[in-house]
C-alpha cells in the first residue's frame, strides 16, 4: 500500500508543477465563471425607464417583479415629451391619464401599466378584486428547464474529463514502458502497486478540476443571480456527481492503462484504445438522449448498466427526480463493474508492461502466464 501511495504521490507532484495544469486550471476557471454569467448577460433582464407629470408612482413591480423600473419626476408635459422623443423615456405617464410614447408602446410595457393602473384605481375606490387561485394538477415544471440545462452541461463535463483522463493514463504508461522506466519502478513496487498509483494520482487530478469547475460555476451562479433558477437538491447532486466521476473514472481508466500495456510507442495509443473510445462515445450519445428523455425505458434500464450507467444516472439525476433506491442500486452494480474490470486490468498489465516490440494482443496476453 506504502508503494501504492508514493507512486500517486509521485503522478500528482508532477503534474500539478508543470506550467500546463497550472494554466489549463486558471483557464478553466475563469470560462466557467464567465459561462456563470453569460445567461444574464444575454437575456440582460428588461428596465424600463418612464416618466411622471402630475401623477403618482404606479407599484408595477408587484406584478413584475424581475422587471428594474426607474421612474423620473418632469414639471410639465413638455419637458416629459421632450424627453421620450430624445430616448431617454420609455413613456411617459402624464395626468394619471395619459401615456406618452414615441411610437407603439412596447407590449409587455403597455400591457403591465393598463393592468397596475386599473388595479391602482379600483383599490383606491375601495374595491378589492382577489387574484385567480393558481392550481396545477400536473408535474411540477417550474425547474424543467434548468434541469435540462445542468443535464446538458453535466454530459459534456463528465465526457471531456474522462476522455482527457485516461489519455493521461495511456500515455503515461506508454512512456514509462517505451522508455523502460518501467523495469526500474518495478525493482521497487509491485506492477498492481504501480498501476493503482498512477490511476489514483491522475485520478486525483481530475477530482480537483471537477471541484474546481463545480464550486467556480456555483459560486459565480450564487453571484450572477442564476443559482435562483436551480431546483431544490443541489448539494446532493453535486456529491453524487463527485462519486459517479470517481467510479466512471477508476473503470474507463483502468481499462486505458490495460490496452496502453499492449503497445511500446505513443503513436500506437490512439488505435489500441480505439475500442474503449467508442465504448465512451456511446455513453456520452446515450446520455446526451437522457438530457431530453430522462423518464424514458432507454435512459431509466441504461441507468443501472455498467459503464453507461456512470455518466447516465448523474445526467438522470439532474433532469429529474430519481428514487435513491434506484440510485443506490446503480451505484452498486457500478462498482462491482469497476471491482471486475479493476482485476482484469491487472492482470493485463502485469503480464504485458514488460513485453516491449510489437504490438500484444489483448486474449494473448490474457491467456498466457
Amino acid at each position: 500500500m506504502n508503494g501504492l501511495l508514493l507512486v500517486a504521490r509521485r503522478e500528482v507532484s508532477t503534474q500539478v508543477r508543470t506550467r500546463a495544469f497550472v494554466i489549463g486550471l486558471l483557464v478553466t476557471a475563469l470560462l466557467v465563471a464567465a459561462v456563470s454569467f453569460l445567461p444574464r448577460i444575454m437575456g440582460g433582464g428588461d428596465s424600463y425607464t418612464l416618466g411622471l407629470v402630475n401623477s403618482q408612482q404606479l407599484p408595477l413591480h408587484t406584478a413584475a417583479p424581475d422587471i428594474e423600473f426607474e421612474w423620473r419626476k418632469f414639471a410639465d408635459e413638455a419637458a416629459a415629451k421632450q424627453a421620450v422623443l430624445d430616448g431617454d423615456l420609455d413613456a411617459a405617464l402624464v395626468d394619471d391619464a395619459r401615456v406618452l410614447t414615441d411610437g407603439e408602446i412596447e407590449t409587455e410595457l403597455g400591457v403591465l401599466l393598463q393592468s397596475v393602473n386599473r388595479e391602482f384605481k379600483l383599490g383606491a375606490a375601495g374595491v378589492a378584486i382577489p387574484p385567480l387561485e393558481m392550481q396545477s394538477v400536473g408535474a411540477d415544471t417550474r425547474y424543467e428547464a434548468a434541469r435540462q440545462g445542468i443535464a446538458t452541461v453535466l454530459v459534456l463535463l463528465l465526457f471531456m474529463l474522462l476522455m482527457g483522463q485516461i489519455v493521461m493514463v495511456a500515455m503515461g504508461v506508454v512512456e514509462e514502458k517505451g522508455s523502460r522506466i518501467v523495469e526500474i519502478l518495478l525493482a521497487s513496487v509491485r506492477p498492481w502497486q504501480l498501476l493503482g498509483g498512477k490511476i489514483l494520482g491522475l485520478g486525483v487530478l481530475g477530482l480537483i478540476n471537477l471541484v474546481t469547475i463545480l464550486v467556480i460555476g456555483l459560486a459565480a451562479s450564487s453571484v450572477s443571480g442564476l443559482a435562483a433558477d436551480f431546483p431544490p437538491g443541489m448539494v446532493g447532486l453535486v456529491v453524487a456527481v463527485l462519486l459517479w466521476f470517481v467510479l466512471g473514472y477508476a473503470f474507463f481508466a483502468t481499462l486505458s492503462a490495460a490496452f496502453a500495456s499492449l503497445v511500446s510507442r505513443q503513436e500506437e495509443v490512439n488505435s489500441v484504445l480505439t475500442p474503449l473510445t467508442m465504448m465512451i462515445m456511446a455513453t456520452y450519445f446515450v446520455s446526451f438522449y437522457v438530457t431530453n428523455e430522462p423518464t424514458s425505458t432507454l435512459a431509466t434500464v441504461l441507468s443501472y448498466v455498467p459503464p453507461f450507467s456512470s455518466m447516465v444516472m448523474p445526467v438522470r439525476m439532474a433532469a429529474t427526480e430519481v428514487p435513491m433506491w434506484q440510485v443506490g442500486a446503480s451505484m452498486v452494480a457500478m462498482l462491482l463493474a469497476v471491482l471486475v474490470v479493476l482485476k482484469l486490468g491487472a492482470t493485463v498489465y502485469e503480464r504485458a508492461v514488460l513485453r516491449t516490440g510489437a504490438r500484444l494482443k489483448f486474449g494473448e496476453v490474457l491467456r498466457s502466464r
